[in-house]
């Protein structure tokens, strides 16, 4: 039961099912195309309007099996041709409808009435926000022809270079201590107790980055020019424009957010000096030790024990939180273990046709996996939630994505804490928080950093593989300064990362130190009051669909727009940080 099942979707590409799904999704893809001549007129609008959105939701629930029994699969078989081949042709066909979507969005625009027709149907009033917010983004539309062609030559542009990134990444051969292992199994030794493992590991890691550099460097450039290319020609000042709009987040947000990141910049600088001095180095933190344990902690887990440790603090919260967790235990949907071919992180996704989940992760048994489960698990809890709405008002963005699985992080986090039964056990587990902070506060925003410089630098020039190394290393000593040393920083951190890889999905970083400060927020508050809140969170996950960012958090009298607010939760990291100095004073 390491693997995860997929059983529930199909047996397997030949399985009479999925290719009686695949025929059922050409016809409804022409059922949907017939409904061009629609969009002509106006007349019968609110039938016209409703045969689109049930026609919308069929196809949701087809695509949603036949895609994810595909990425999935790929996910874990990287080589598997067979897999990426119909991920391929599945995107392919998503194209033949770019023209009859750009014909509605048109339609819509110029819909006369819209208001009034929505409150005389239970259908149109229950996708209210999809239908307005589909109506504002209207304006960044091209000309039919032109959304066709960009939509068909993307399959040849940004989707065909994140996929070799993601190929060449999980198939790189890595030569360590005498065997080759891969890239994911070498950067968990990153956690290793000995130094000498850690710091070779390290060296392994970068040298094996030298025989892909350059085809990546191809792909990030190809992507990113790319989205520079058509964000311009949609009307957007900027990639980061369209993203912000992409995340139903205000620059406002965004700006507060980052302001209040900037001035506690130094409090993790103490903290990474303080690791640095405790781990016997002088110039500040090499990169190789950023994840190095501090104090003592002899525990290790096997799986069944992470699954059990889990369960237990998940059931303080809730039952229903508990619940979900065990049904992803027993009814295998957990892919646990790296091997060959599998892709690196870890990741959840929701599968709205069938109710359920899947998770990825690469675990070996360190703490730190066990909080990496829980905090795919929350992913996890969240879809359980909005699985009660429809498939299109379930369409969350990343910001709020990340707030379930912080939460639920934080919970197996906190009771680890308070379990442990003496000091060194205690540095240890608050100084793996600390990582983690430090890993979506700090480094997160030299991410941003690094992609805001490629972006703005792809509308002059394309790097090379050296120049994209001075940019990361720029935005590592930005971010991280003198806590780090600047002789030993990670020059690839651009390789390894999927998340620069997408041409839908630009900035795929700031939406991480949202979840997290979002999450400490709600966290504080439920505390406050642990019966009421329970309410209120699923209230707030459930509307993560159908709401913009801000709209959410005053669902639990947040205002994001504030500085204060992100003050108020950098403030909590801020005394963790604190206490781990007192304690290794």
């Amino acid at each position: 039961m390491k693997n995860w099942s997929l059983k529930k979707l199909y047996l397997g590409f030949d399985d009479a099912k999925y290719k009686a799904d695949l025929e059922k999704l050409d016809q409804l893809i022409l059922e949907v195309n017939s409904q061009a001549v629609d969009f002509n007129n106006y007349d019968k609008s609110i039938k016209k309007l409703e045969r689109y959105l049930k026609n919308e939701l069929a196809l949701n629930e087809l695509v949603d099996k036949l895609y994810h029994f595909a990425s999935l699969t790929t996910a874990v078989e990287s080589t598997n041709q067979e897999a990426n081949k119909m991920v391929n042709l599945l995107q392919d066909k998503l194209t033949q409808l770019t023209k009859i979507n750009t014909l509605f969005i048109k339609w819509l625009k110029d819909y006369p009435n819209l208001k009034e027709d929505i409150e005389n149907s239970d259908l149109l009033k229950e996708h209210k926000f999809y239908l307005n917010e589909l109506k504002t983004k209207a304006s960044h539309l091209l000309e039919t022809n032109l959304e066709i062609m960009i939509a068909k030559l993307r399959q040849t542009g940004s989707s065909a270079w994140g996929r070799l990134q993601s190929l060449l990444t999980s198939t790189l051969d890595v030569e360590y201590d005498g065997k080759t292992i891969t890239l994911s199994e070498v950067r968990n030794l990153a956690t290793d107790k000995d130094p000498k493992v850690r710091k070779k590991a390290y060296e392994a890691e970068l040298k094996a980055y030298e025989k892909i550099e350059d085809s990546i460097a191809y792909s990030l450039n190809s992507i990113k020019g790319e989205v520079n290319t058509i964000s311009k020609a949609r009307g957007f000042n900027s990639p980061l424009e369209q993203a912000l709009e992409n995340s139903r987040m205000s620059k406002v947000t965004l700006e507060a957010m980052q302001l209040a990141v900037k001035e506690y910049y130094n409090i993790f600088r103490k903290y990474l000096k303080r690791k640095a001095k405790l781990l016997g180095h002088k110039s500040g933190l090499p990169f190789y030790d950023l994840f190095a344990p501090i104090g003592k902690n002899n525990t290790t887990f096997t799986i069944e024990e992470a699954n059990d440790y889990i369960l237990k603090n998940f059931k303080t919260f809730s039952p229903r939180l508990h619940d979900l967790a065990k049904r992803a235990f027993t009814e295998e949907w957990v892919d646990y273990t790296p091997r060959k071919g599998k892709r690196g992180g870890a990741f959840c996704a929701n599968m709205h046709a069938i109710k359920e989940s899947r998770v990825m992760t690469n675990f070996t048994g360190s703490f730190s996996d066990m909080i990496t489960l829980s905090h795919e698990l929350g992913h996890a809890f969240h879809g359980d939630v909005i699985f009660d709405e429809t498939s299109i008002n379930s369409n969350y963005t990343m910001p709020v994505a990340e707030t379930a699985s912080t939460f639920c992080e934080t919970i197996v986090n906190n009771a680890a804490i308070k379990d442990v039964k003496s000091e060194a056990e205690k540095i240890f587990l608050l100084e793996s928080s600390i990582q983690d902070y430090t890993q979506v506060v700090i480094d997160i925003m030299s991410r941003f950093i690094f992609e805001k410089s490629v972006f703005e630098g792809r509308e002059k020039t394309v790097f090379d593989a050296s120049e994209l190394k001075d940019l990361m290393l720029d935005a590592q000593l930005q971010t991280y300064g003198d806590g780090l040393n600047k002789d030993l920083l990670h020059p690839y951190m651009w390789v390894c990362k999927p998340h620069y890889y997408s041409g839908g999905l630009s900035y795929y970083n700031f939406p991480y130190t949202y979840g997290l400060l979002f999450a400490k927020g709600l966290y504080a508050k439920y505390l406050e009051d642990k019966e009421g809140f329970k309410g209120v969170y699923n209230k707030l996950l459930r509307a993560t669909g159908k709401m913009k960012v801000e709209d959410v958090a005053k669902l639990a009298g947040i205002d994001v727009t504030h500085k204060a607010f992100w003050e108020s939760s950098l403030e909590l990291l801020k005394k963790d940080i604190e206490l781990f100095l007192e304690l290794t004073e």
